[in-house]
């Protein structure tokens, strides 16, 4: 039985979407990408890798949306902060190695760290706006 063809539409955007993340993990390696597109690339891959989401997955509807919109918004992005040179040769060895993008303990860090800073700054706000 074949699956209906909104469902192969999905799987092929899963596909590209894994294929321009990574093609992004190697653009961020490249000496030519600047400093603020390699920052970008470097937080949506942590946040697509990480096993902390900005709202949980158990929580009906809003768990998934954040993966949906988030993840293609932030790759979105740096696609357009990378160079197009940089970029057409991080696809090319996207396309001649494809691997597995796997979870790193760096990842992990690096989406705390965020968190923690933007939790840092909301508490900043919230108390000297109690103190006005």
């Amino acid at each position: 039985m074949r699956a209906p063809s909104g469902w192969r539409r999905v799987q092929a955007s899963a596909r590209r979407l894994k294929a321009e993340l990574l093609a992004v993990s190697h653009a961020a390696r490249d000496p030519r990408t600047s400093w603020p597109a390699r920052a970008l690339a470097l937080l949506v891959l942590a946040y697509a890798l990480s096993p902390l989401d900005l709202i949980p997955d158990f929580i009906p509807v809003l768990g998934l949306l954040d993966d949906l919109l988030l993840v293609p918004a932030g790759l979105w992005l740096a696609l357009r902060l990378i160079p197009l040179e940089v970029l057409a040769d991080a696809r090319a060895q996207a396309a001649r190695h494809p691997q597995k993008l796997v979870p790193s303990a760096w990842g992990l860090a690096l989406i705390l760290l965020t968190y923690g800073l933007l939790a840092t700054l909301a508490w900043s706000w919230w108390a000297k706006r109690q103190g006005s």
